[in-house]
């Protein structure tokens, strides 16, 4: 329950979609049956394929001129119940990756106390000191390929583990 509660927690007070719901409306009452429903969902892996509609509204770009239809963007109002769910499972596969160091050092973003302004510093530090260990590495660019492909496996593994344990 404290796992579907700090879901809610951290949710914004956005538009609702398709679904209707809005999270300041979610009695407590309803709390255990949507913790049922997120279980089976886990366990069979069936998501109502409602959760994979969304409503998309325009909104104008600021300052754009209204009547020109390419100053407007796209904004796609999903399930909030899929969201809550959403929510659960990253934090989970948060947990796992980041308590087994399955993710690489190099992976800044998106992390916890980690930024992709990191990685600037050190780049900018290798570069602007010639006996910085990371020198050579600030000189040249690594294939994105491989570097996607190994944290992909790591996420794999994180939620086979998950899996397991839930």
């Amino acid at each position: 329950m404290s796992e579907l509660k700090n879901s809610i927690v951290k949710s914004n007070e956005s538009a609702a979609g398709p679904d209707g719901v809005y999270y300041k409306f979610l009695p407590e009452s309803c709390l255990h049956t949507l913790l049922k429903l997120f279980n089976n969902i886990w366990t069979t892996g069936d998501i109502p394929p409602s959760w994979r509609e969304a409503s998309v509204v325009p909104i104008p770009k600021p300052g754009k001129d209204p009547s020109d239809p390419s100053n407007y963007r796209p904004i796609a109002l999903t399930s909030s119940l899929c969201k809550t769910l959403e929510r659960m499972v990253n934090d989970r596969l948060v947990h796992v990756l980041e308590s087994r160091n399955l993710l690489s050092n190099a992976q800044c973003g998106f992390r916890k106390d980690h930024s992709t302004l990191d990685h600037l510093e050190k780049v900018a530090a290798a570069a602007y000191f010639p006996e910085h260990p990371d020198r050579s590495k600030a000189t040249r660019l690594r294939d994105g390929a491989s570097v996607f492909s190994a944290e992909l496996e790591g996420i794999a593994l994180a939620l086979t583990e998950i899996k397991k344990t839930h």
